[in-house]
């Protein structure tokens, strides 16, 4: 990088880290701590629950989605904003009249301590190992992409994070999310339009959509009804409805974020602007990927996106094999050049037949320079072992340090870097908030003072720290991170959320049969997934589905009192 590309990247996250503390160095009692006094303001809160979800994964991940797999990861997200408003509705109101400090508080009022118990520790355990794919995530990515110590940059990102978090809480959480999501949402949208820029003479947005579309990279919904896909209309809506009801409306990493609201009023607009801004967000980001696919079409992409597991195999007995891969690349290449030139320039002059003889002779090239990756990807893994991590995570990265201009290049791994500390310091916060409040203080401590809990906060927020960077250092992804981490999600969420939908709606529903029912499902749930193909999305409504028909189940066979 250039001594501008560190000149940005350096003062963009010292100012946001410095203000963050400054801003927060008061914060000294419980209530401040962890519900910063109850004085977000609507758009505080919408900005802060967004750079929770929107962590490093996103901005590295997602693009390389949309580079391989086109828009269709949008639909993921369409049961969210009718996910916002239900929540809005229900959970809100509860918490705030209950007055409490983490969502899980309100179950012991309505069952009894161990389902309280369970689902924090189910919460912890999901967390705390999503929290370290979050650290490794960016961290694995930029060293590779840019040669940095894997070790350094893991430590460098959670120490950073849980320094602001310990001083300031809930509060430093907050102020640096604001600036972090400013810079996020810039720098993306300058991607974008640069992306866009750099195409050859008499190509823009327009044209670059056409070849978009004709390559299938366009194709936003899917209504056909399939279980074992991930991505359609239905998994969206259904799937992603539960998912987002369990995450925003139980999991502290984002509850925490809109109880510190002034009034129930200011924390609904928060969500509710979640709902609205973050789909179009996600269509920016993923609208991104597709404009670096674009790009390719027309100057030459490696063969392989992760150099550094590349040069493994050029290193090997392999390298001719290697190398004959990647002279095939260039002339598939070529090919696909001149079909997508010729594709825009039958666009031009409305000559639809033309245009669909090259857009075929383009899909033709890049079927070829898919088998092509699929055959290179088989010599990386026989000489990465231990790392199978899907190299269209490294798109983007490869795009930004190869083709953009000094300064633009730091800004957008300040973008990389803010997205990994706002999502991180929520889930420090977070971890921290229901250990000490539904374990230590409930359970082991009950009667200790307020500035007795503070303190333990603290700790409890360096101990989470640590085994966060301790898991990260050791992590190792087998999927398309910004996939792995919702599958994570997904396998704890159900059941979580499955423990609140029966203690807002089912009366009847005690706490005993709950709790052995949230057992049952969570082993059934991790039976599912190693057992069937049903996609992720789907383990959410399967998991309320069996906490609560279990628990009616269980009801007469249980003792009446829990």
């Amino acid at each position: 990088m250039s001594t501008l590309d560190w000149g940005v990247l350096i003062g963009t996250i010292a100012f946001i880290v410095l203000y963050g503390v400054w801003k927060t160095r008061k914060t000294q009692h419980m209530s401040g701590y962890l519900r910063a006094d109850n004085t977000e303001r609507w758009w505080m809160m919408g900005l802060s629950v967004m750079a929770t979800q929107a962590s490093a994964i996103t901005f590295l991940s997602t693009p390389g989605q949309a580079f391989d797999d086109g828009m269709r990861f949008i639909q993921f997200y369409f049961g969210l904003p009718l996910a916002m408003v239900v929540l809005s509705v229900t959970a809100i109101p509860l918490y705030y009249r209950l007055k409490v400090y983490t969502a899980y508080e309100y179950l012991e009022s309505r069952f009894d301590l161990k389902t309280r118990s369970l689902a924090a520790m189910l919460f912890l355990l999901q967390r705390g190992l999503s929290t370290g794919i979050t650290i490794y995530a960016p961290a694995i990515i930029l060293s590779a992409i840019l040669g940095w110590n894997l070790t350094a940059t893991i430590l460098f990102i959670g120490v950073v994070v849980t320094f602001y978090t310990v001083v300031g809480g809930t509060k430093a959480v907050s102020q640096t999310q604001r600036l972090q999501m400013a810079v996020m949402l810039g720098g993306m949208l300058v991607a974008a339009i640069v992306v866009v820029r750099l195409l050859p003479n008499g190509i823009g947005f327009s044209e670059a959509m056409e070849v978009a579309g004709q390559a299938g990279k366009l194709n936003l919904v899917d209504l056909s009804f399939n279980p074992s896909d991930r991505y359609n209309l239905w998994s969206g809506l259904i799937g992603g409805f539960f998912l987002s009801l369990s995450y925003f409306g139980t999991d502290q990493s984002q509850v925490g974020r809109y109880l510190g609201g002034e009034t129930i009023a200011q924390s609904r607009l928060g969500l509710l602007m979640n709902g609205l801004v973050k789909v179009p967000m996600q269509f920016l980001i993923l609208l991104v990927g597709v404009l670096v696919f674009v790009f390719y079409q027309f100057y030459a992409p490696p063969l392989y996106f992760n150099q550094q597991q590349a040069a493994n195999v050029l290193a090997s007995d392999k390298a001719p094999e290697w190398q004959h891969l990647e002279t095939e690349n260039q002339r598939v290449f070529q090919q696909k050049k001149t079909a997508s030139l010729a594709l825009v320039q039958a666009h031009q002059a409305g000559d639809e037949e033309a245009e669909e003889e090259a857009a075929a002779l383009m899909n033709q090239a890049e079927e070829k320079r898919k088998e092509l990756r699929a055959n290179a990807q088989k010599l990386v893994k026989n000489y990465n072992q231990g790392t199978d991590l899907k190299d269209t995570d490294y798109v983007f990265l490869t795009f930004v340090t190869q083709q953009l201009p000094n300064g633009l290049v730091g800004l957008l791994l300040a973008v990389v870097l803010c997205a990994a500390m706002g999502s991180t310091a929520s889930a420090f916060n977070s971890l921290a908030s229901t250990t000490v409040v539904d374990v230590y203080k409930r359970s082991l401590y009950p009667k200790a003072s307020d500035d007795h809990y503070v303190q333990a906060s603290r700790w409890f927020t360096v101990g989470w720290g640590a085994v966060s960077i301790l898991f990260a250092l050791f992590a190792s992804q087998l999927e398309n991170l910004i996939q792995a981490v919702n599958i994570l999600g997904s396998l704890f969420y159900g059941t979580i959320l499955g423990v609140f939908i029966a203690a807002f709606y089912f009366r009847r529903l005690t706490g005993s049969a709950v709790f052995w029912a949230a057992i049952i499902t969570q082993f059934i749930i991790f039976l599912l997934y190693f057992t069937t193909q049903i996609a992720y999305l789907w383990y959410n409504l399967i998991g309320v589905a069996l906490v609560v028909g279990i628990g009616f189940m269980l009801v007469p066979l249980l003792p009446k009192r829990g």
